[in-house]
C-alpha cells in the first residue's frame, strides 16, 4: 500500500508538471505580438522575420486576470434607494470572477502562420469560448521574383478575427488579456468587433497601408431577413474598413506613429452591425449604472458593458477614426478622435456620436517596470428615441508595477459622469467612482 501510494504520487507531480513543461518550452514564432511586456504598443505585426521555420512549431499562450473592484454609483432618481424602475444596482467591494484567456499560434510554413484565441473565462460568459481564428501570410508559397518582392512587404490575413479599425483596439483589455493596458477598460465608445473576412497590409519604410473586407457581423448567417416598417432594405452587405499611417523610430527614445480608419457598412440586415458592441468578454467595470434590485441580477440588458456607451447603429453605420501615438523615453501619449453616424433598422434617420480619448503614461525604473497614468475620454452621441444628445466623460488616473515580463500589479482611480440623459432615464446625472485593482499574467 505505500508503494501504491508514492506511485500515486509521482504521477501526480508527474501529471502537474506537464503544463509547466509544455508552456516553459515555447517555441518562437514569426510575425507575432508577444502576450507578455514586450508586446505593449506593438500595433500590426512587424514584417521582419524574427524566427527562421525548421518545421511545423506550435506555442500556447495565457492572459488571467484577477480584479477587486470597490466602486459606488448614483443617479438623480428619487426612488434610487427603494425599488423603483430607475433603482441602481446595490454594489460592495469585492472580487470579480477571475478572468482567463487561451492562446494558440502556429507556425505552419515559412511566414505562414495560424492563431485561435480562446475565452476561458470573462465576465460575459464563464464557460469556454473561441474569440476566433485566422491565418496569415507573410510569405506565399509561390515561385517568381514578383511573388518574394511583393510579400517583403505585403501581409494577408483571413479568417474570424478582430477587425483593425484604429489603433484604440490595440490597447484596450480583452477578457484575461489585461497586461497591454495601462487601464482597467478601453474606450467609453468601444469599437471592438471580431468578423469574418480578411485584411490586405503593405508596410514599407514607416508608411502603412491596408484594406479589409468582413461580413459585417460576429458570426456567420444564413437566415432569411425579414423587413422592418420603417426599413424594407433587406440587403446582407459586407462591411469595407481601410487603414492608413505612419510608424516610424524616428530616434533612439523617440517613436511617432498617426493612422486614420475608415469603416462603413450601408446595410446589415442579419443579426446586426456590432461594431461597438462585439465583445463577446464583457467590461473591467462590473454591474456599475446598471438597473437592479437586490437579490437580483441588473435588469439593463447593458449588463456585460457596464460603463459602455453604445450607440446602436446596427442596421448601418460610416466610422472614421484618427490616432496618434508618441514615445519618447519613457513618457508615452496615445490620442483618438473618432466620429460615427449610422441607425438601426426600426428607424428612418440617420444619428451622430463623437469621441475624444486622450491618455498619457509615464514609465521608469529598471526596464520601464513602472507606470503612472492618466486618461480623459468623453462621447456625445444621439440615442436611439432620445431628442437631444447625451455626453458621458471619464477621468481616471492609473499605476502598475510589473514584477516582471509577465506579472503585473496595477491599480486605477476613475470617476465617470452621464449628463443631459432625460430623467425618465436610469442614467439621468448618473456617476460612478472609486477605484479597481488588478492582478495579471501573460505569456
Amino acid at each position: 500500500m505505500k508503494q501504491l501510494s508514492t506511485l500515486k504520487t509521482l504521477a501526480f507531480i508527474m501529471l502537474g508538471s506537464l503544463p509547466i513543461a509544455l508552456f516553459a518550452q515555447q517555441p518562437k514564432i514569426a510575425n507575432w505580438r508577444p502576450y507578455d511586456k514586450t508586446g505593449i504598443n506593438v500595433f500590426e505585426t512587424s514584417k521582419n522575420d524574427t524566427a527562421a521555420f525548421d518545421g511545423l512549431k506550435v506555442r500556447f499562450g495565457a492572459g488571467f486576470t484577477q480584479q477587486f473592484q470597490s466602486l459606488k454609483h448614483e443617479n438623480s432618481a428619487i426612488n434610487n434607494t427603494g425599488t423603483g424602475a430607475n433603482r441602481l444596482y446595490p454594489l460592495a467591494p469585492g472580487f470579480m470572477t477571475a478572468q482567463a484567456n487561451l492562446f494558440v499560434d502556429a507556425q505552419l510554413a515559412d511566414g505562414i502562420t495560424l492563431n485561435v484565441t480562446n475565452y476561458m473565462s470573462s465576465r460575459r460568459h464563464n464557460e469556454f469560448w473561441v474569440k476566433g481564428g485566422y491565418i496569415q501570410f507573410d510569405k506565399l508559397p509561390f515561385k517568381g521574383q514578383f511573388w518574394s518582392d511583393l510579400m517583403k512587404i505585403a501581409t494577408i490575413k483571413i479568417g474570424h478575427f478582430e477587425v483593425n479599425y484604429g489603433d484604440a483596439h490595440f490597447r484596450r483589455s480583452d477578457g484575461g488579456q489585461t497586461l497591454w493596458n495601462p487601464f482597467m477598460e478601453g474606450n467609453i465608445m468601444d469599437a471592438f468587433a471580431t468578423e469574418i473576412g480578411g485584411e490586405v497590409y503593405l508596410q514599407k519604410n514607416g508608411f502603412i497601408g491596408m484594406i479589409g473586407v468582413t461580413n459585417g457581423m460576429i458570426k456567420g448567417h444564413v437566415d432569411s431577413v425579414i423587413a422592418t416598417v420603417q426599413d424594407a432594405n433587406t440587403n446582407r452587405n459586407p462591411s469595407f474598413y481601410l487603414k492608413g499611417g505612419y510608424d516610424k523610430q524616428v530616434s533612439e527614445k523617440v517613436r511617432v506613429r498617426v493612422t486614420g480608419s475608415l469603416y462603413t457598412n450601408s446595410s446589415q440586415a442579419g443579426s446586426g452591425l456590432t461594431l461597438y458592441g462585439g465583445d463577446r468578454t464583457g467590461s473591467n467595470y462590473q454591474n456599475v449604472m446598471e438597473k437592479g434590485v437586490p437579490g437580483a441580477l441588473p435588469a439593463s440588458t447593458a449588463v456585460a458593458f457596464s460603463g459602455r456607451l453604445n450607440p446602436g447603429f446596427s442596421k448601418k453605420v460610416t466610422a472614421f477614426m484618427l490616432n496618434g501615438f508618441l514615445k519618447a523615453g519613457g513618457l508615452e501619449v496615445f490620442g483618438t478622435y473618432e466620429t460615427a453616424k449610422g441607425r438601426t433598422k426600426t428607424e428612418t434617420a440617420d444619428r451622430k456620436a463623437n469621441q475624444v480619448a486622450i491618455d498619457g503614461v509615464y514609465r521608469f525604473g529598471k526596464n520601464e517596470n513602472l507606470f503612472v497614468g492618466a486618461r480623459y475620454n468623453t462621447v456625445t452621441a444621439r440615442l436611439a428615441g432620445m431628442a437631444a444628445d447625451v455626453t458621458v466623460n471619464r477621468t481616471a488616473l492609473a499605476a502598475g508595477w510589473f514584477l516582471t515580463n509577465n506579472v503585473l500589479l496595477k491599480g486605477e482611480i476613475v470617476n465617470q459622469q452621464y449628463k443631459d440623459f432625460p430623467t425618465t432615464d436610469y442614467r439621468s446625472s448618473g456617476k460612478f467612482n472609486g477605484f479597481v485593482i488588478e492582478a495579471v499574467v501573460g505569456f
